[in-house]
């Protein structure tokens, strides 16, 4: 069941599932070639096809009504999974907003209008009501970022369900979809490229210390063979080849006289035959 209002020229439309509820006139709505009963279809198949093809053609008539009528429209619809589908030109917050204060205003003056009727309704939506606590710079910062999650979500929506999908919607899909593939493989790329400049750094950076190492080790060797040939010293004095002393060639002395002058030493004699 569909429930629009209407004030100036904003329009914001409820769409609401009220199960085994027909039309106060007819049982029977004629639609296009024929005559289609209006009540729930058993088919979850064709029920899910359907909601598919009236949601689009909501969708499509509400985008239709704020372009050419300059409206401000707002449009929420849950599936009968609990799927929400919501279309605004501004924003269906806003939307609401000012739809309470247009109907609390009516009822303030004591005007009856169709806006009353809607809280004697159940449709199964939920409203977050926002207050206005921030500054109207970050209020302004808020409602952009609430659009972007919206057309975010929608966009994933879309994507998701693509069974009712038509040519078009499917090649813009596609579209999305290879630009979307394009910047994950260019970041990927860049990413390699990094990791493969820094791996190269590595290498030199060890190659560098390896030499370092090898050329330290090979002075190591080098004084260790150096070392091996010098012969070792024998009680502190080293031995040279080639030179003998005899003791009886040598004579002691007492450095601690100071009249010895070598006086005692035998002078040698001329003995004559």
């Amino acid at each position: 069941m569909r429930f629009i209002y209407k004030f100036g020229v904003t329009c914001f439309s409820f769409i609401t599932d009220f199960p085994n509820q027909e039309p106060d006139d007819s049982p029977h709505r004629r639609m296009g070639r024929g005559k289609i009963e209006i009540k729930r279809i058993e088919n979850t198949t064709n029920r899910q096809v359907t909601f598919c093809k009236r949601r689009n053609g909501l969708l499509k008539k509400a985008y239709e009504l704020s372009v050419l009528c300059d409206a401000e429209v707002a449009l929420v619809v849950f599936s009968s999974r609990g799927r929400l589908y919501e279309y605004a030109n501004n924003s269906v917050k806003q939307t609401i907003e000012r739809y309470k204060k247009a109907s609390s205003d009516s009822t303030n003056t004591g005007s009856v209008s169709e806006a009353n009727t809607l809280p004697r309704l159940q449709p199964k939506i939920a409203i977050l009501v926002l207050h206005n606590v921030a500054p109207l710079h970050y209020q302004q910062e808020a409602i952009k970022l609430r659009q972007q999650i919206t057309q975010i979500t929608n966009s994933n929506r879309n994507l998701l369900e693509v069974s009712c999908a038509d040519m078009k919607e499917l090649k813009k899909h596609e579209k999305q979809l290879e630009r979307a593939i394009g910047k994950i493989r260019s970041r990927k790329s860049e990413l390699l490229f990094a990791e493969i400049e820094y791996m190269q750094k590595q290498e030199i950076d060890w190659q560098s210390k390896n030499r370092y190492l090898e050329a330290k080790i090979a002075e190591k060797e080098r004084t260790k063979q150096h070392m091996t040939a010098i012969p070792l010293p024998v009680n502190g004095f080293e031995l040279m080849s080639g030179v003998t002393y005899e003791s009886r060639n040598l004579h002691q002395v007492n450095l601690l006289d100071p009249y010895n002058n070598y006086s005692r030493q035998e002078k040698p004699t001329l003995q004559l035959g």
